[in-house]
């Protein structure tokens, strides 16, 4: 039973609630529902520091779910506060402990934080931190490298820890997937009651997706993942007739995005697992891939002439067309925005090549290096309406020549890893995972030409959780032998 003085306690604290309960009804009403659930953060508070794993893995499934503050019109503007609910607070809580844990008893090993991967992200995180310095904005940087922190400390470094057990390693991708198959059985549904109108397909995502965009990204890096484990529940039963519905939703909200973007990247991800089939080496890949750009280059203006007398508009019915539209550059709006965007990326880097002008600055900053013969009846002055729309260009233009130097050598690495371990792995299912990740992986970092999303907890933490994947399996289970999996065997 309860001692006198906490029942005392317990008292004195609720009617400190309900006081407050009334404040915020008559005064403060816009923050009257974050106040009701001032109750359940000191719970998570608490069950952060008591059952950390527990409470990192539910941040895992809620991810997809979370619902952001302008969303829910409580944070209105650009510069305003606009956190994720109910993730982005329990992101803060799991960096502070995070920090703690490891001052207090290193809990990430020497050999996570030696290897190659977790170097790189090392430096880019330092560099963020010196580019908020000599940032042009310094408190839009400071909030960008907060987010960034949170979201690589929960989604890289405690996935780090955790995926030292094999089955959390199937933990994270099921759960992640089992709230984005909901978010898409509720999207799919709502769309159906509109007749499927492509329209309606960039704001049918929200309250769980700003645009349609990101939402097919996500969908994008779990089709490899999600195939994946479909054939390592070789024997069939209940979680296998799962995985095939759970792919066939993936599929359906993929195709009803009407994202061109993540069309191309499934696509030519799976050209990636043709190469790891085939057992084409990595270094040769990459040799192909240069040669290609470097064709670009060489012919960019009978290429570029060609593109010009495209004119099909994505706004069209059926799919094939929607994909040829993918190369008009001419009158298709969308795309000639994104050139627009470029164009501001690369003219901002030439005026601040080495530190760029701040993380998270582009949206507030490109204005004035845009050009009035590039500008769309999209375009805006407002700091609104999107981004640089690239991984590789944002970062050049907010973090100078560095930023994006560090972005490339990622991505490198990341595939470098991916093709070493698939040819290096003897076990079936592992070998399984390592593919299913580095092909989920490749459909981010080629979307990532064309849209960036790492500011958001929606791409963000399965991508530092694919590459946290991919690190654990190189220093933890590579050599392991097979394990039962009771998550993918029924």
């Amino acid at each position: 039973m309860l001692k006198h003085k906490h029942i005392t306690a317990f008292y004195g604290l609720g009617i400190l609630y309900l006081l407050g309960l009334v404040y915020f009804l008559l005064y403060q009403f816009k923050a009257f529902p974050l106040y009701c659930l001032s109750p359940l953060a000191l719970y998570m508070l608490y069950a952060a520091v008591a059952h950390t794993e527990k409470i990192v893995l539910a941040a895992i499934f809620l991810t997809p779910l979370s619902v952001t503050l302008r969303e829910l019109g409580i944070s209105e503007g650009h510069q305003t506060l606009d956190l994720s609910i109910p993730t982005e607070p329990i992101f803060a809580g799991l960096l502070l402990l995070g920090i703690f844990y490891q001052l207090n008893r290193s809990f990430i090993s020497r050999k996570i934080l030696t290897h190659p991967l977790t170097v790189i992200i090392l430096i880019q995180l330092g560099w963020i931190i010196i580019t908020t310095l000599t940032s042009e904005m310094p408190v839009v940087s400071l909030k960008f490298l907060i987010a960034r922190l949170w979201f690589v400390c929960t989604g890289f470094f405690f996935m780090s820890y955790l995926f030292e057990k094999r089955k959390n390693l199937h933990a994270f991708f099921f759960l992640y997937l089992t709230g984005l198959c909901l978010v898409i059985a509720f999207v799919t549904v709502n769309h159906a009651s509109l007749g499927f109108d492509e329209e309606a397909s960039n704001w049918i995502v929200t309250p769980f997706y700003n645009d349609h965009t990101a939402y097919s990204a996500a969908i994008a890096m779990f089709i490899p993942v999600t195939f994946g484990f479909i054939l390592q529940s070789m024997k069939g039963g209940l979680s296998r007739t799962l995985l095939i519905v759970a792919l066939i939703l993936l599929f359906t909200g993929l195709y009803l995005s009407f994202c061109r973007a993540a069309w191309l990247s499934v696509v030519t991800a799976f050209g990636f697992l043709a190469t790891m089939l085939f057992r084409i080496k990595f270094r040769t890949l990459l040799f192909g891939t240069l040669s290609l750009v470097l064709i670009f280059f060489v012919f960019q203006t009978q290429i570029l002439i060609l593109l010009a007398d495209n004119k099909t508009d994505s706004h069209e019915a059926d799919l094939a067309t929607n994909i040829e539209s993918m190369t008009n550059i001419s009158t298709d709006a969308s795309n000639v925005e994104r050139i627009n965007r470029w164009a501001c990326a690369i003219r901002m880097f030439e005026e601040r090549p080495v530190f760029g002008f701040g993380p998270g600055t582009y949206i507030l900053q490109y204005a004035p290096f845009q050009k009035s013969s590039e500008r769309t009846i999209i375009s805006n002055n407002d700091g609104s309406n999107g981004n640089a729309h690239s991984e590789y260009l944002g970062p050049l233009s907010e973090q100078g020549l560095p930023g994006t130097l560090i972005v490339v050598s990622l991505m490198l690495t990341v595939f470098f890893t991916g093709y070493r371990l698939y040819y290096s792995i003897k076990e079936r299912n592992m070998k399984i995972l390592v593919c299913s990740i580095t092909i989920g992986l490749a459909t981010y970092f080629i979307h990532g030409f064309l849209n960036n999303f790492l500011d958001t907890d929606k791409l963000s933490i399965p991508f530092w959780g694919f590459i946290a994947a991919l690190v654990c399996i190189d220093v933890y289970h590579k050599n392991t032998v097979k394990e039962k999996n009771t998550l993918i065997q029924s």
